[in-house]
């Protein structure tokens, strides 16, 4: 196997990886300082579509990690890139939040339940049963299903929350549909990612802690991957998969001197 180019821009995950459960990881400021002070292009990926990535630089913010929104790309704004190329100025029933919805809203495209072309699922707080009801009579009627991330749970204090795949998955069971994802470990995410910071994935590296979405989608776009320790993935998991991250650390400290 030949060797890797030198890396010269960086994509990471946050939550597990930046974050746990709203604290930052020990060593993330200073992994991302080392960044900002390099002058190396990054980005800081989520599947969550719930918020802005000008909400993201807050919440981030608050907790010491000072990451700016044009170094934010979210599943929402992957979706909304993908639409824009795909399918410019079209219409949209959205089932989501402020993230997802301002992300359409900035492509050109208007949210409506009257005979739209698409069907967009994302994260929300609460999920509608009348909404839900909306969005399968919809598909039915011909609109096409997209969805932001194909995450069954996500992580809260009190333990896991159904995520975007696990109401994805209702309403293919309802509809007959499967949804076009666009989030992690859809390589598209990555690409898109990249070229928003006008970096190659010859000389890019993915830091992640999960195997099926992050090292995944590293994996699949042609990235060198990180798989850290201090998120959902246990050393013990990794043989579980067919394949392997590039390297394993304890953490996002390990990473410092790479910066």
């Amino acid at each position: 196997m030949s060797e890797r180019k030198p890396i010269e821009s960086w994509l990471t995950d946050m939550d597990g990886v930046l974050m746990h459960e709203g604290v930052p990881v020990p060593g993330a400021d200073v992994f991302i300082t080392k960044l900002r002070e390099s002058g190396k292009p990054f980005l800081v990926l989520t599947n969550n579509s719930m918020y802005t990535a000008r909400d993201l630089h807050a919440r981030l913010n608050r907790i010491g990690l000072e990451v700016p929104a044009e170094n934010i790309w979210t599943s929402a704004l992957a979706t909304a890139k993908f639409l824009d190329q795909q399918h410019p100025g079209g219409t949209a029933y959205v089932i989501g939040e402020a993230g997802l919805t301002t992300a359409l809203h900035d492509v050109g495209y208007v949210l409506s339940d009257a005979d739209p072309e698409f069907v967009i699922l994302g994260e929300t707080r609460t999920y509608s049963f009348e909404a839900l009801t909306k969005a399968i009579r919809l598909i039915n009627d011909g609109a096409r299903f997209i969805a932001t991330n194909p995450d069954n749970t996500g992580p809260s204090p009190q333990g896991a929350l159904p995520a975007t795949g696990s109401v994805a998955a209702l309403i293919t069971k309802a509809t007959g549909r499967e949804p076009y994802f666009v989030g992690k470990p859809n390589p598209l995410m990555m690409r898109t990612g990249l070229n928003a910071i006008g970096a190659h994935s010859e000389t890019s590296a993915m830091i992640g802690d999960r195997m099926d979405t992050d090292v995944l989608a590293g994996l699949e776009a042609g990235m060198e991957t990180f798989l850290v320790l201090t998120g959902l993935t246990a050393k013990e998991d990794i043989d579980r998969y067919p394949f392997r991250p590039t390297t394993v650390v304890d953490s996002i400290a390990d990473l410092v001197d790479l910066a």
